[in-house]
């Protein structure tokens, strides 16, 4: 969703970047202090999935409470994101 709104506000295709907080940055959204941390972690999130030694341990804490929590955090950051298209 982030690339989308890259996409509308400039014209151009987006980088081809994981960094989601970068990406915000490059695209001029307003991000509060909370909002950025929350992109970090999400980037976080993609990196721990691809490596097996973090992949274990990230597959550790991903118990129910823990991914309804952030998966709420991910559709609120979708909605707002798409707010922007």
């Amino acid at each position: 969703m982030l690339k989308a709104v890259y996409v509308v506000k400039k014209g151009e295709q987006a980088p081809y970047i994981h960094n989601l907080k970068r990406l915000a940055e490059m695209t001029d959204v307003p991000l509060t202090e909370e909002r950025r941390d929350q992109l970090i972690k999400l980037t976080a999130f993609n990196l721990e999935s691809r490596y097996p030694d973090e992949k274990r341990s990230f597959r550790k804490k991903c118990n129910e409470a823990f991914t309804r929590k952030e998966l709420d955090q991910i559709e609120e950051i979708f909605k707002w994101l798409k707010l922007m298209l």
